[in-house]
């Protein structure tokens, strides 16, 4: 069975760019629900508690930012070395 070649092709460089950044948001936002959960001195935090605090304005400007810087960092290191 041969392999249709039109299937598997890499993505353009801005869906390439759009995944990349979606994955730095998403580390982002684990590494905050983690933090609610490791730092919080009460019992009994629910996770949707935890979902409605850490999904915010602020936060998600800070994830795109953060997550745009990332790609150019990473872009660069990736042509450099």
């Amino acid at each position: 069975m041969q392999l249709d070649p039109k299937k598997f092709r890499t993505p353009t460089p801005f869906w390439h760019a759009m995944i990349e950044i979606a994955f730095i948001i998403f580390l982002f936002y684990s590494n905050l629900l983690m933090g609610e959960f490791t730092a919080s001195s009460r019992h009994g935090k629910t996770l949707t508690f935890a979902l409605h605090d850490i999904f915010t304005t602020a936060n998600f400007t800070i994830a795109i930012i953060s997550a745009l810087i990332g790609y150019v960092v990473f872009e660069y290191l990736r042509k450099k070395v």
